[in-house]
């Protein structure tokens, strides 16, 4: 959700705030502001409701200055998505300026407090509550604007003072008007980066704002704040004092966060899978132990192999990944998996049996939801491991290990390598753990063999792009579609129905082939498209007559079936062709056309494929 970008150096601050927003737009906003201190010392905001062209526009008629800076993009919590709600938000009688990723749930009853004492309040935000609470803690300290010698520790007091009194979440950075030269960043539950400059330094809610300024980063820690200064960085904990903060190498290029010839970031996205599914097995397959092997588990193999049962708790597409993983672990490793609903998980207490492993998978590391149900299960004694895309990440961190996807950034809102890569680490664990059960050295060889050949299948599946545009164009006008598949491609007819729906706007339903009859069938009609996923398999007779079932009643039904399936080819009315591979593997391959669908059905409706409404890339907030 929500970004935060900020700037203490020698140059003018807007162009990297600018850019930098435009590099967090994949996280889903509704409005943009900046806050500077300029030339003559004085506090200055801009800020827009809407997209950051409008804010670009609003400074180019009125423009600002100055080399200390702070800038955000917001995703609506508490009040609607106008210029007054829109960060940065000013404290007290302009004493500060704040911008805030995250949630205040005590916000109304300090709220409250501070209208008594004299504080207006303009918006309905609990950013601004923040933000008039620190300005009351610097009054009441009467801190001053003449600190001697860079002393700003009265300045960190005030600032932990009011922090202190905030129950929820939050990611800060404030700039203060009568100390121009000073940034101050905070974080408890939402992500914030320091990146160390060249008599400069940055700050972001993630990395991309920062690539090709800085290629060292700090990852701040819960209870951190940090001071800086152009040429300073302190950190500051809560219960520790003073701490030696840890710069890590920021391993991402331009590259990576550009277009690169593609016309959106989500179909730029699709046609790395090969790539970044290859990434997400380097080094990872062992050929002498037929085996699968993890650098980050941080759990020995008897640990592993006591295990007795498997918990995977995810949100959204993750969750789909997680479905798939209990079909692969359950077929290779006779292990039983349970998956929940993170946000199910960590209200619901359920019992969980002793030699319990849980999985928390996302791909940011940061979904509010997961990291709960994570900390809940480390509480009750449970061991905990990660799988997920971004390093130093809060769930990284608070896991007990994990495994890295290394598919390089996703910016489109709409995961697609992300889901992939997760596919992939989740039969590298079937194999992993059917290795330390019960599976041969020749059943392990020749799993490794399938999964170093799909990547290949991975590039003859986009070769479908052109059949999947024209199909897209065929139905670009109807308003719900039906999404079918049987055991492994079960978790894959989720999966599909849910990218149609988060970027086209369609109405789309994702059920097992079997049950459509119990209920989905009643929808079937010309304007309603049913797509079956029916590789050849132990089940692709019952699909097919599924299949039949539906064009019986005149339904249009796009089959995504195996090459050369001239059985499909007779009955569907559209099939696209993918390569087969092993059932446990399928659903990598057969996601593939399922995700050019809902983008380029999105293209023709004309909708925002990279940034769909009401959606955040980064959920940070129940």
């Amino acid at each position: 959700m929500c970004g935060i970008v900020g700037y203490v150096g020698h140059r003018d601050a807007v162009e990297f705030l600018l850019k930098g927003l435009r590099r967090l737009e994949y996280r889903g906003y509704d409005s943009a502001g900046v806050a500077m201190i300029d030339s003559g010392g004085q506090l200055v905001v801009a800020k827009q409701a809407g997209r950051i062209q409008r804010l670009e526009s609003l400074l180019a008629q009125e423009p600002i200055a100055g080399t200390t800076g702070i800038a955000h993009t917001r995703w609506a919590t508490h009040g609607a998505a106008t210029s007054v709600n829109a960060h940065p938000h000013i404290g007290g009688d302009g004493v500060l300026a704040l911008v805030h990723n995250g949630v205040i749930d005590n916000c109304e009853a300090i709220r409250q407090r501070l209208a008594s004492e004299g504080y207006g309040f303009r918006s309905q935000t609990d950013t601004e509550v923040i933000a008039h609470l620190i300005a009351a803690c610097l009054a009441e300290r009467r801190v001053e604007g003449d600190l001697a010698a860079q002393d700003y520790r009265p300045l960190v007091s005030a600032v932990q003072a009011a922090l202190a009194q905030l129950q929820g979440t939050y990611g800060l950075a404030v700039i203060f008007r009568q100390w121009p030269e000073v940034m101050l960043a905070a974080r408890l539950g939402s992500p914030l980066i320091v990146g160390v400059g060249s008599g400069e330094h940055f700050v972001a809610s993630d990395a991309s704002p920062l690539v090709g300024h800085t290629d060292r980063i700090v990852y701040l820690a819960d209870h951190e704040l940090a001071l800086i200064t152009a040429d300073s960085l302190r950190v500051v904990h809560r219960d520790q004092g003073r701490v030696q903060p840890s710069v890590h190498v920021l391993e991402v290029d331009a590259g990576d966060v550009g277009l690169g010839g593609y016309a959106h970031y989500m179909l730029k996205e699709i046609f790395e899978q090969p790539e970044s599914v290859r990434n997400a097995m380097r080094g990872r397959l062992d050929m002498d132990a037929a085996s699968a092997k993890f650098g980050g588990l941080n759990l020995r193999p008897q640990q592993l192999g006591a295990v007795e049962r498997l918990m995977m708790t995810a949100c959204g597409t993750s969750w789909h990944a997680a479905l798939v993983g209990e079909y692969q672990i359950e077929a290779l490793a006779r292990l039983p998996v349970e998956v929940q609903y993170a946000s199910e998980l960590r209200y619901r207490n359920p019992p969980v049996e002793k030699n319990t492993l849980l999985f928390a998978i996302t791909q940011s590391g940061e979904t509010a939801d997961t990291l709960a149900a994570l900390r809940e299960m480390k509480r009750k004694g449970h061991p905990t491991l990660a799988i997920c895309n971004v390093v130093g990440s809060s769930i990284a961190q608070e896991a007990d290990g994990g495994i890295y996807l290394h598919a390089g950034p996703e910016i489109g809102v709409a995961s697609t390598k992300a889901f992939t890569s997760q596919c992939v680490v989740l039969a590298l664990l079937a194999l992993y753990f059917g290795r330390l059960r019960h599976l041969s050295f020749d059943a392990g060889l020749k799993i490794i063999e399938q999964l170093q050949r799909l990547p290949e299948k991975i590039e003859q599946a986009l070769e479908t792009n052109d059949t999947v545009r024209r199909i897209a164009h065929k139905y670009a006008d109807c308003d719900n579609f039906l999404y079918l598949g049987r055991l492994f491609n079960f978790p894959t007819a989720l999966e599909g129905a849910l990218k149609l729906k988060e970027i086209s706007y369609i109405h789309a339903e994702g059920y097992p082939a079997a049950e459509m009859k119990h209920g989905p069938i009643a929808l079937v009609d010309r304007n309603t498209p049913s797509l079956f996923l029916m590789p050849q398999g132990p089940v692709y007779d019952k699909v097919m007559a599924n299949l039949q079932e539906i064009k019986a009643r005149g339904g249009p039904v796009i089959a995504v079936a195996c090459h050369g399936d001239s059985e499909a080819r007779r009955v569907a009315d559209d099939v696209i062709e993918v390569p087969a591979t092993e059932e446990f593997l399928q659903p990598i391959v057969s996601v593939v056309p399922l995700q050019l669908l809902a983008y380029h059905i999105a293209v023709a409706r004309g909708c925002d494929v990279d940034k769909p409404r009401n959606l955040a890339k980064s959920v940070t907030v129940e």
